[in-house]
C-alpha cells in the first residue's frame, strides 16, 4: 500500500490488481445496473451476510461443492473400507497375515506398507483433483465474492 499525498492524505490505496474492476453485479451482463444516480453501486446497499447468502445459493458455489463431494465421499469411504479390512485382518485372520511375502516380509508387513502408500497415493489425487476441477472455478467464486463486497463495512 503506498500513501497518497494531499488534503486525503489518511486515504490509503490497495495495490490490487482488482482494485480498477468495473463494479458488476452479479448475475447480470456489465454495466447493467452497476451503478446508481449518486455514484454509489447497489452491491454497497446489501450486506455482506446477504452477499455471502446469494453466492452460496448460485449455481457456480452449487458445482464447485458437487465436484468436491463427488470426489471426497467415494474417495473417503474407499479408504476407510481398506483401513478397516486391513485392522479386522489383523485381528481375526492371524495365519493370513503372518504369510510370508519375501524373506521376513509378511502380508501384514506388505498392507501395513500399502496404508502409507494409498495415503500418500490418495492426498496427490485429491490434490490433482481440486487443481483441475475446481480450484479455477472457487477462485473465480472468490473474487467475485470480493468485488461484491469491497467497500461494506464488516
Amino acid at each position: 500500500m503506498e500513501k497518497e499525498a494531499g488534503p486525503g492524505a489518511a486515504a490509503m490505496r490497495l495495490d490490487d490488481p482488482w482494485y480498477e474492476a468495473s463494479g458488476t453485479v452479479w448475475g447480470e451482463p456489465d454495466g447493467a445496473g452497476a451503478v446508481e444516480a449518486d455514484g454509489r453501486s447497489q452491491e454497497r446497499d446489501r450486506s455482506a451476510a446477504e452477499i455471502y447468502l446469494e453466492v452460496q445459493d448460485s449455481p457456480a458455489f452449487r458445482e464447485v461443492r458437487r465436484r468436491y463431494r463427488r470426489f471426497v465421499v467415494p474417495a473417503a469411504a474407499a479408504f476407510l473400507l481398506w483401513y478397516l479390512a486391513y485392522v479386522v485382518a489383523a485381528t481375526t485372520a492371524h495365519d493370513l497375515m503372518a504369510r510370508p511375502v519375501a524373506g521376513a516380509l509378511n502380508v501384514a508387513m506388505v498392507a501395513g506398507l500399502g496404508q502409507f502408500l494409498t495415503t500418500f497415493l490418495l492426498t496427490w489425487a485429491y490434490a490433482r483433483h481440486a487443481r483441475l476441477h475446481r480450484d479455477r472455478a472457487a477462485l473465480e467464486l472468490r473474487w467475485d465474492t470480493q468485488e461484491m463486497t469491497r467497500g461494506i463495512s464488516r
